[in-house]
């Protein structure tokens, strides 16, 4: 790969991880003594801080976490949800500003629809994208590198969520920008994640962090990662003189001062203020689905990785946006629509969107299509299912139902050269992936399913104890092999493994990770982790697509464990 296409790469594939590690370096395990609330707070340890920002030690969750304190105020623009996306952006801007310009630059028709929109909300004026008035603005992004940061964040949140609706001159327009506090919060932000990989073994990519262990670590996650051997001087020379002197200065803590435009939000001088604005606010916003067609995608559709994951593409184009050659893994609710593709290589497993899409269209149910369905009729979930799908899937069997087996045969239709695995294995590159049918999380039915899945992993293991082996379902098997955090307010907590003997079946054979999707994590959450679970550690990968991530690379983490 050329030296412009990897910086291009780093742009596109932004993943991020948090590694479990087992106890703390040194350097930083001395310092949980240094700060007095640590012995008030059972789980979250602070390790490092300054006036804004403090990295903490989940206990529970042996994590690592760069997060602002209750003082400074992020953004004045009520439910602002850009925030991972505009510190990752920061963080790439120091690596490789060159490719973060051309980014930005990739998108300038999109943008001036942005600009467009952004002076109708604030002038109520109609201007098209070659009116002084876009030009002005487009130009006054690559002014200040600050800004020029939260536009690049906006543009990764816009290629992965979809197009934005809500206060777009806020986000757009310097003018309207410079109220926001965005810019203050950004410098403050690069001051903290400098000082702290310059003094400490950490590496951060904006949201992730992880502690570097050793040179080729270092090495290897360079492209993506602030560490301590990072260049930054060719970004440095870019950015406001204030906020270069306090980089430069980033190991000394004494305050700096504030340039009028990089001016602070704090809770101090601002909350009522900023509390009123909340209460007042109407966001306006619109589906981004509804938005689509208004912009255009200017990402690769095509991505090289000889293993690739992606699952919930919920196309309704009839046909994939990306393409890949190799050896696809399709972790459900894949299409909307009626999709054919011919030439797609790898697994496919079923979720339960996938369930719906296959049934026929139309009234008339006598004709040969509808005949294969007739014996699912008289079930009120099928007829549920057929009426209204996003209501039924509570109610659909668990197991080897016949419908599933029904499902499978329509999708291998439409993608011959995909093995389609319904509580079946194949095996790839002697690894053995295991394909289980889970079209939702059943919670209030949790031991009629863990009781399928312990039968039915039983089986296909088929006491081949070391043969390396990934599970492979839609949604996940258990909290403790999801990706969801406990945070959400999709997580139930109650849906944990409680049937041991699914646990002794890890404990006992080489099961190296799980994959699954269904709870449309964005890529700003990352790909995957590290778990442990049963006495070892496996990845958990949750790969959800979307324009700037048309899937993940399972060979690195394949090889890993191997290497292990």
């Amino acid at each position: 790969m050329t030296s412009s296409k990897r910086k291009k790469s780093s742009l596109v594939e932004i993943q991020s991880t948090l590694s479990p590690e087992i106890g703390l370096p040194t350097e930083l395990a001395t310092r949980l003594d240094l700060y007095p609330e640590n012995k008030r707070r059972p789980v979250n340890k602070t390790l490092f801080k300054n006036d804004y920002f403090q990295l903490t030690y989940n206990i529970k969750e042996n994590s690592l976490n760069i997060s602002s304190k209750g003082e400074l105020v992020y953004s004045a623009i009520p439910y602002d949800t850009a925030r991972n996306y505009i510190q990752r952006a920061a963080i790439q801007y120091l690596l490789y500003p060159e490719a973060a310009r051309q980014y930005i630059e990739s998108h300038q028709e999109n943008l001036k629809t942005y600009l467009k929109l952004s002076i109708f909300q604030v002038t109520n004026k109609k201007v098209d994208e070659h009116s002084s008035e876009v030009i002005q603005a487009y130009n006054a992004i690559f002014e200040d590198p600050l800004f020029e940061i939260q536009i690049l964040g906006r543009l990764l949140q816009h290629d992965e969520t979809g197009a934005l609706s809500a206060n777009l001159a806020g986000k757009f327009l310097f003018s309207e920008n410079v109220k926001t506090g965005i810019s203050g919060y950004v410098s403050e932000y690069l001051n903290f994640v400098v000082q702290l990989t310059q003094t400490f073994p950490i590496m951060t990519d904006g949201k992730g962090v992880q502690l570097l262990k050793t040179q080729d670590q270092e090495g290897f996650m360079s492209d993506r990662y602030l560490t301590l051997g990072t260049d930054i001087q060719p970004a440095l020379a870019l950015l406001p003189q204030d906020v270069k002197e306090t980089l430069e200065r980033a190991i000394v803590t004494t305050k700096q001062t504030v340039s009028p435009n990089n001016r602070l939000l704090l809770r101090s001088e601002f909350g009522k203020e900023l509390s009123e604005v909340r209460k007042k606010y109407v966001a306006h916003s619109v589906d981004p689905r509804e938005l689509e067609h208004y912009f255009e995608n200017v990402l690769p559709t095509e991505n090289n990785h000889l293993i690739n994951v992606v699952s919930d593409i919920h196309t309704i184009d009839r046909e994939f946006a990306f393409t890949n050659d190799h050896f696809n893994i399709l972790a459900g609710d894949i299409s909307d629509a009626h999709v054919v593709n011919e030439t797609i290589k790898g697994l496919y497993v079923i979720g339960n969107h996938d369930l719906a899409n296959v049934l026929p269209k139309g009234q008339i149910i006598e004709n040969e299509e509808w005949e294969k369905w007739q014996p699912f009729f008289k079930n009120r979930w099928f007829q549920d299912l057929m009426q209204h799908p996003d209501e039924s899937w509570s109610k659909l069997p668990i197991g080897d139902h016949a419908y599933y087996e029904r499902v499978k045969v329509e999708l291998e239709k439409r993608f011959p050269k995909m093995h389609v695995l319904h509580n079946n294995s194949i095996i790839h590159n002697d690894i053995r992936y295991i394909g289980l049918t889970i079209p939702v999380v059943l919670v209030r039915r949790k031991k009629a399913l863990q009781k399928f899945l312990f039968k039915t992993l039983t089986q296909l293991l088929n006491k081949e104890y070391d043969m390396p082996t990934v599970i492979v379902s839609h949604a996940p098997l258990f909290n403790e092999l999801s990706m969801l955090s406990p945070k959400s307010t999709a997580y139930n907590k109650e849906y944990n493994c409680s049937e041991l003997k699914i646990e002794k079946l890890f404990e006992e054979y080489n099961i190296i990770g799980a994959i699954h999707g269904h709870h449309h994590i964005p890529a700003s959450s990352g790909r995957y982790k590290m778990v442990r679970f049963a006495g070892k550690e496996l990845f958990v990968v949750c790969s959800i697509y979307s324009k700037m991530n048309t899937g993940f690379e399972l060979t690195s983490l394949l090889n890993s464990k191997n290497r292990e």
